[in-house]
């Protein structure tokens, strides 16, 4: 049972990539930072390490993964591009508190420099 539940929540995160793909972000962050479109609570599922799912779980906190939209050029060092290592599409985990919200489109995005990206999630 926990394996077709968590079929299920790859196939979200996999259609939600796909229409992050397609779709042209009107935003485009400056230096090293990325724009983040964090999952929704019905995206992630909280889950503890036997499988089982927890409704409510953490319901007043934000999302801590979600799917990179796009990318700065990069941060300058002794003037040498150095090129992020996320890349649209990623999906990623980031530190609870490194981000900041804009709305685009009546939509909440984060704007979260490189350095608070703390893992690329491969699903």
């Amino acid at each position: 049972m926990a394996k077709k539940t968590k079929k299920v929540h790859k196939s979200k995160v996999r259609k939600v990539v796909k229409s992050v793909k397609s779709n042209k972000v009107p935003v485009l962050p400056l230096g090293n930072r990325a724009l983040i479109r964090p999952f929704t609570k019905d995206e992630l599922e909280k889950k503890n390490s036997f499988g089982i799912i927890l409704p409510g779980a953490d319901t007043k906190e934000k999302a801590e993964q979600g799917v990179v939209l796009a990318v700065g050029e990069g941060a300058y060092q002794n003037g040498i591009c150095i090129t992020p290592t996320v890349h649209i599409g990623d999906v990623v985990a980031f530190s609870k508190y490194g981000y900041d919200d804009i709305t685009v489109d009546g939509e909440e995005l984060y704007l979260i420099k490189e350095e608070n990206i703390l893992a690329i999630i491969n699903k």
